[in-house]
């Protein structure tokens, strides 16, 4: 619903009290707010109609805000990201001619300091359903999440052959470049098993300009961090050995040296880690838990709502 939606429907709420102006009253007391000839439309029309369309969303966005509000603080952090989430979309509806003040107004913003503020209360409210959802993580799933999933920490240093093709080229002409890749890359391992130096072959083969200069190093990486080709590879590996194949990823193909790694961390240490892992996967892999949450949440709150129609809306 766009902001605009919201705030009619917020002045419908309102109206019976007094919001709109100069009052004018029928003999049995209720307030006109509009008329045309033969018809006389009160606040308890308006409302009735508002009720129907916008009541509940109205309702349920009021009081998500204000469980919001009381149990996560407005953070820096939190506005930074959202000024930086609306700088890129300024920049992309700019390099499309749109103006940005006409994409504001369209959606029923003043101003970016609107919009900053609605990034902010969203995420309050995930991080409201985050902490809800922490605290029904059971020890089995840490101690399963935990032994299937938490690995050291692993430093390497690799050499990457990237496929010479462009995006829009026929599959043939894309096979043929990474056979060709491939290739190269085990003409790497061969050159390294004849004796060559490994500084010498990144300088001469790898594509990955951000590590080349530092013989391929990518340092105290752990599972999540690299491409899961990449990071099975290297378990295989021990200290100072590289891998006898190339290893495919989407990057291309790889030739993996491992120098060393840290021993998996204890239980205790990561455990705060492990929760925010196990909910941000419920999360991803179910999209209605956001949703179904905030009814739990509402409930722990005691919410009561004494307005039938709304009710019944709200039940759907």
């Amino acid at each position: 619903m766009k902001k605009k939606l919201l705030l009619l429907s917020l002045c419908g709420l309102l109206v019976i009290t007094g919001c709109g102006g100069h009052k004018v009253e029928l003999k049995n007391g209720k307030e006109v707010v509009a008329s045309i000839k033969g018809k006389k439309i009160t606040a308890e029309d308006l409302f009735e109609d508002l009720k129907k369309d916008y009541g509940t969303q109205t309702i349920v966005n009021a009081i998500d805000e204000y469980i919001s509000n009381k149990e996560v603080k407005t953070t820096d952090t939190m506005k930074e990201n959202a000024k930086k989430q609306i700088s890129e979309m300024k920049e992309y509806y700019e390099s499309m001619e749109q103006s940005w003040s006409d994409v504001l107004a369209q959606y029923g913003y003043d101003s970016d300091n609107d919009l900053i503020d609605d990034y902010v209360l969203n995420a309050k409210k995930e991080e409201v359903v985050k902490n809800f959802l922490k605290k029904e993580v059971t020890d089995d799933e840490i101690n399963a999440y935990y032994e299937k999933e938490i690995y050291g920490n692993y430093t390497v240093k690799h050499i990457l052959i990237t496929p010479d093709v462009e995006d829009d080229a026929s599959d043939e002409d894309k096979e043929k470049a990474l056979d060709k890749a491939k290739k190269t890359a085990e003409e790497v391992i061969s050159k390294l098993q004849d004796g060559e130096k490994w500084k010498d072959l990144v300088k001469k083969y790898s594509e990955d300009d951000a590590s080349k200069e530092d013989e391929g190093l990518i340092s105290d990486f752990t599972k999540g961090d690299v491409v899961d080709e990449f990071f099975d590879a290297t378990l295989k590996l021990e200290d100072n050995e590289y891998t006898k194949e190339p290893v495919k990823s989407t990057y291309g193909y790889h030739v993996i040296l491992k120098v060393k790694s840290t021993d998996k961390p204890k239980l205790k240490e990561v455990k705060d880690k492990v929760i925010s892992s196990i909910v941000d996967n419920k999360l991803t892999n179910d999209t209605n838990l956001y949703s179904s949450t905030w009814v739990k949440i509402r409930e722990s709150y005691n919410l009561k709502i004494n307005d039938s129609t709304i009710q019944k809306n709200y039940n759907k």
